[in-house]
């Protein structure tokens, strides 16, 4: 799988877990670290791990692709997934605004989401387990209330 596809894919995976803003950098001509930064909001720190979850486990999976490290603690706000030519980085809005990747690499040209190109690597969506309808509980009889008269 080409870099460019692979960044596409972490974020169309985080979105499946609603992660917000996501943005992918194209960093090739700025640094010989990776290719792509990824970059995508969580809403808290259950969500950062739901989000990393989801892209660690459906690459793996579906692809054969595990990060070469994953950085960030249970309790972080900010967690790091490292596939060489594609680092994903997902944090909580606080973190994101403090950091300010998007500055910091000002000058990656932004890769634009091409509806058709997206279309072909968005991956499917978890199915979701019909819910039960819901049964009406049975009437309440109605009942009084009654004082107790002093004897």
């Amino acid at each position: 799988m080409e870099a460019e596809q692979l960044a596409r894919l972490c974020v169309a995976l985080a979105e499946n877990r609603k992660g917000e803003n996501p943005l992918v950098l194209d960093v090739r001509k700025l640094t010989s670290v990776t290719s792509y930064f990824v970059v995508v909001t969580g809403t808290s720190n259950p969500h950062l791990r739901a989000i990393r979850d989801e892209i660690e486990t459906k690459l793996q999976e579906e692809h054969g692709l595990k990060p070469l490290s994953v950085d960030g603690e249970l309790r972080s706000t900010w967690v790091v997934l490292d596939y060489s030519e594609v680092i994903v980085q997902i944090m909580l809005k606080d973190t994101r605004e403090r950091y300010d990747l998007e500055s910091l690499w000002g000058d990656a040209p932004r890769v634009r989401k091409a509806k058709q190109k997206q279309a072909a690597v968005k991956a499917p969506k978890t199915a979701k387990t019909p819910k039960a309808p819901r049964k009406k509980a049975p009437a309440r009889p109605a009942v009084r209330k009654t004082t107790k008269q002093p004897e």
